[in-house]
């Protein structure tokens, strides 16, 4: 038979918005995903921003697309990524794309690869504005991908000053509940966490401190959690408890 192939991707870094210290992580992250078939990366590699990118191009196969900045307040390397984009898009060669800046100005290219059917991968910092966020199939922040944050046991990863509180994530995991209906509230943890990712395409357990998404479904210690052997986690809101009425003494 026939060997299944991971989906074909095209990543395309924007230099300009995207630091070097993440590169490892961020490769290891698209390896999850598919096959880093195309890997290109957009610059002034001339100027101090982009230099760092020098020394990790040849470890990662990345190509670097060099662009002088000939004229102030214009940005060549965007265009230029855009450019390639529509080329790859057109050649209908790739199943994904991954686009890494925190630049807004991305967010129509994103949209316009998805108007094809084809997913996007957004990879940003924590800045990034909402509309390239969610413009992407999902989005990864860098923060979690950098070497600060590696793993310091099993199941967290180290919380940087920018990473949310565990409680931060009960409302939108409260929402996704709320849209599923059962006799009983017991609701699958793997169905929770698709739609987690279908509702907010930038929802990620590591951003929270954790690896697992029932490690942090735990810690918000808004849920129960029921991991009977054999079965699938699954979860349910907590039922409210009301203080008892004290009965005055006869």
């Amino acid at each position: 038979m026939p060997e299944l192939r991971s989906p074909r991707l095209a990543v395309l870094i924007d230099a300009d918005n995207a630091s070097a210290k993440i590169v490892d992580g961020l490769f290891e992250e698209i390896a999850k995903i598919g096959e880093a078939s195309v890997r290109r990366i957009y610059g002034d590699f001339a100027s101090a921003r982009s230099k760092a990118w020098i020394d990790v191009l040849a470890k990662h196969a990345i190509i670097p697309q060099q662009q002088f900045a000939y004229t102030t307040g214009k940005n060549a390397s965007d265009i230029t990524l855009v450019i390639d984009a529509m080329d790859l898009l057109h050649s209908g060669r790739f199943d994904g794309f991954c686009l890494v800046s925190s630049d807004s100005d991305f967010t129509r290219l994103a949209s316009r690869i998805r108007e094809q059917g084809i997913d996007v991968f957004g990879f940003g910092e924590q800045k990034t504005p909402e509309s390239f966020r969610q413009a992407c199939r999902r989005f990864i922040y860098t923060e979690n991908l950098a070497p600060s944050a590696a793993s310091n046991g099993a199941d967290t990863v180290q919380a940087a000053s920018s990473l949310r509180p565990p409680s931060a994530a009960t409302p939108i995991i409260k929402r996704v509940i709320a849209q599923m209906e059962t006799e009983d509230g017991w609701i699958p943890l793997g169905v929770v966490g698709k739609q987690l990712a279908n509702l907010a395409s930038d929802f990620d357990p590591r951003t929270f401190g954790f690896k697992k998404l029932s490690d942090l479904v735990k810690k918000t210690n808004s849920f129960e959690v029921d991991h009977a052997e054999g079965r699938p986690v699954r979860i349910r809101l907590k039922p409210q408890t009301t203080k008892n009425s004290v009965k005055p003494a006869t």
